[in-house]
Order: structure tokens, then C-alpha cells, then sequence
């Protein structure tokens, strides 16, 4: 099961030359990078780890995908997103945000049904690898 989570996520991986246009999309339009990254892609997670600093001071793309290559290195068995936030308006505001590395293999989700009083049925997700302790999930 393939993770779909933010911009570009139904379509095949982004090659190193498609990430480096869309960080410069977000350059040419003032917006600040950032990288994350987790071992706990649950739909609810919002808050990765993040990669380093954010990247406000840098303005070339090469320096900022350098970067997405060594959070490859140092992660490369856990997702890898790049954010891009824009700040025109006194607030961090996310305009983009991507996958760019996924671990070998998906576990996926599972779907638990629960049954309540009356007719109530609540559903919820459950990643797979969140089977596995942090750190050892992929």
C-alpha cells in the first residue's frame, strides 16, 4: 500500500531533477523549505521530525536538495518530505509540501471497526509498522 500524503502523491517517485524545480517554484515565490521526516507516517502525525534548521537563508535549489540527499543518507528507510512555507502574511502558512523518500517497503494501514452503544460504529487507522517499536518500524 503506497502512502498518500501531500502535493504529488498519486504520481510515480519525482526524480532528483523534478524535486530540484519544484524547490525552485517555491524559491522564485519567497516561500521558506523545510525537510521532516518520520517512521510514523499515520495521516494524524502532523509533526515530523525535522531535518537540521529550516532553510530560510538558503536561495539555490542545489543547496537545498544537498540537504534532502543527506537526510537520504542519514534516513533511508523512513519518509522524507519537503515543505515549503510562505510567511507573506506575518504567519507560516504551508503552500507545498512533498514526499521524496519512502522506505523499501509500506506496511499500510488497518481498518478497525468498533461498535458502540445503539448503532454507533466508530472507525479508526492503525499503521502496521507502529507494530514495531520506534526506530525498528521499517
Amino acid at each position: 500500500m503506497r502512502l498518500t500524503q501531500g502535493t504529488f502523491s498519486y504520481l510515480p517517485e519525482l526524480s532528483d531533477a523534478q524535486i530540484a524545480k519544484q524547490i525552485e517554484y517555491s524559491l522564485a515565490n519567497g516561500w521558506a523549505v523545510s525537510i521532516e521526516y518520520t517512521d510514523d507516517p499515520h495521516p494524524r502525525n502532523t509533526y515530523w521530525e525535522m531535518y537540521g534548521m529550516p532553510l530560510f537563508d538558503l536561495r539555490d535549489a542545489a543547496g537545498i536538495l544537498a540537504e534532502v540527499n543527506a537526510c537520504r543518507r542519514t534516513f533511508p528507510r523512513h519518509y522524507i518530505k519537503v515543505n515549503a512555507f510562505d510567511a507573506s502574511r506575518g504567519r507560516e502558512s504551508m503552500r507545498l509540501s512533498f514526499i521524496v523518500n519512502r522506505p523499501p517497503h509500506e506496511p499500510g494501514f488497518a481498518l478497525t471497526r468498533t461498535e458502540g452503544p445503539g448503532r454507533t460504529l466508530r472507525y479508526t487507522t492503525r499503521a502496521y509498522s507502529s507494530d514495531r517499536p520506534e526506530g525498528e518500524r521499517y
